[in-house]
């Protein structure tokens, strides 16, 4: 399979679930990154607010919020500017909550990325959504990346190209 049929698999997959499944694993699955020794070592992590397919970061976004720096992306053009999370959400491209909070230019103090992806490998190896944002972004980035799916997302084996960036290990089920 190319990377498009795999993404349309994957969203196949993903609707076959309620909501509430998807919950109910995303919790286990953010109890896995909160035990997670890197995590607990971490000031400061690049998280994500989580779209309704994926393992959904809110209730660890919020939770963090005023012991750690939690950074969120932005998406602006074909980048995403990294802002610090102080509680505040605005509506962003793509229906994605945003923060509003200062522009994070301090990359050297993020010492964990919590990346989302469309499917995850065994060579954690990353299929994102296609437009590059993560990949743009997590190369100018000296940290841990921590990869996290479902466990209908984590295959044997994904397409990848040269400029994919690998995650350090896979956190699902």
């Amino acid at each position: 399979m190319d990377k498009k049929e795999l993404r349309k698999e994957i969203r196949v997959r993903k609707k076959s679930c309620t909501s509430q499944v998807l919950l109910d694993l995303s919790l286990q699955i953010t109890d896995k990154i909160e035990r997670h020794p890197k995590f607990i070592e971490a000031d400061t992590v690049l998280l994500y607010h989580s779209l309704d397919d994926e393992v959904n970061t809110h209730s660890l976004v919020e939770k963090y919020k005023n012991t750690k720096n939690i950074i969120l992306p932005v998406v602006v053009g074909d980048e995403l500017e990294l802002r610090l999370y102080k509680g505040k959400l605005k509506q962003g491209a793509f229906n994605i909550l945003e923060p509003e909070g200062e522009l994070w230019t301090d990359t050297d103090s993020i010492k964990l990325a919590i990346i989302p992806g469309m499917a995850f490998d065994s060579e954690c190896n990353r299929l994102g959504r296609g437009k590059g944002y993560y990949d743009k972004t997590l190369c100018r980035l000296k940290c841990y990346r921590i990869g996290v799916c479902f466990p209908f997302q984590y295959l044997d084996h994904i397409p990848h190209e040269e400029h994919d960036i690998r995650m350090d290990e896979i956190i699902t089920l």
